[in-house]
């Protein structure tokens, strides 16, 4: 595979994940026989910049693929340091970034204050020029990646990235070790069914969106949790009343879920 050194975890022959310790987000790699697959681009660009000067020493064969998990900017501000890839989105994913990009960036340069709004500000807004609907299959050289998307979660626009010589799955925010979900753009009655079907296809390790690798039974863990959650929002729709104490994450988040669940369950009524 053209390996040298590298910072980079080994989870199976070719495919690396890094574990950046800003905003504690994964970033997955795959190399093929023609080239390197990425999975997300970071924050900004000078954080992509320090991905790709870790990629050359990780692997002498170029980035042929950039693959976003989602939408939200901590995974795709970076994309624009990758001219010479392919890269590859969710249909929502290029829709939001085409339609709310400057908002997102709006956002972003508040969250991270006033000391590193100049990263955020140099962010060029590079949507997916590749579109995946439900699945697609990505022959890298020799092997190849599967991009699906299983299903309303954490977004509207997850894909979950497996690849099919390793034991490997890319999961994005669809879970997360280490802290609650976010619920801010989810759909918490339909996310555990995604996850359920995620759970179908996991063969060894899961790389989640932030925090350590999981396995199945972790994976599990938050499917109990995200159904318990599903339930109490179905329980506060049916009687009129949500109490965000009665639940598996903290008050904040079950807060967040309700006003999310709400939304739903607007949406498909309207529907």
């Amino acid at each position: 595979w053209g390996v040298v050194s590298s910072p980079f975890d080994e989870l199976a022959e070719g495919v690396y994940r890094r574990r950046y310790a800003s905003l504690d987000l994964n970033i997955g790699v795959v190399v093929g026989g023609d080239g390197v697959l990425v999975v997300d681009s970071r924050a900004s660009h000078s954080q992509a910049q320090e991905l790709r000067d870790e990629l050359a020493d990780l692997t002498d064969q170029p980035v042929g693929w950039v693959v976003n998990t989602h939408w939200h900017w901590d995974h795709v501000f970076g994309n624009a340091m990758f001219p010479e890839a392919r890269l590859w989105g969710q249909r929502e994913c290029r829709n939001h970034l085409m339609e709310h990009g400057e908002e997102q960036k709006a956002a972003a340069r508040e969250r991270v204050g006033p000391e590193h709004a100049h990263l955020i500000d140099e962010v060029v807004i590079t949507p997916p020029e590749y579109v995946v609907g439900k699945a697609r299959a990505i022959d890298v050289g020799g092997r190849t990646v599967t991009l699906e998307h299983m299903g309303l979660g954490h977004t509207n626009s997850d894909l979950v990235v497996m690849v099919s010589d390793a034991p490997v799955m890319f999961a994005g925010d669809l879970v997360e070790e280490g802290a609650p979900p976010g619920f801010g753009d989810g759909y918490p009655m339909a996310w555990p069914d995604t996850v359920d079907r995620l759970r179908d296809h996991i063969r060894g390790v899961v790389v989640p969106g932030h925090g350590d690798v999981m396995d199945a039974g972790a994976v599990k863990t938050q499917h109990e949790e995200l159904t318990a959650v599903a339930q109490a929002c179905a329980d506060g729709l049916s009687s009129g009343r949500f109490d965000p104490e009665v639940g598996p994450y903290p008050a904040e988040s079950m807060r967040t879920a309700w006003e999310r669940a709400k939304l739903e369950f607007e949406v498909r009524a309207e529907g």
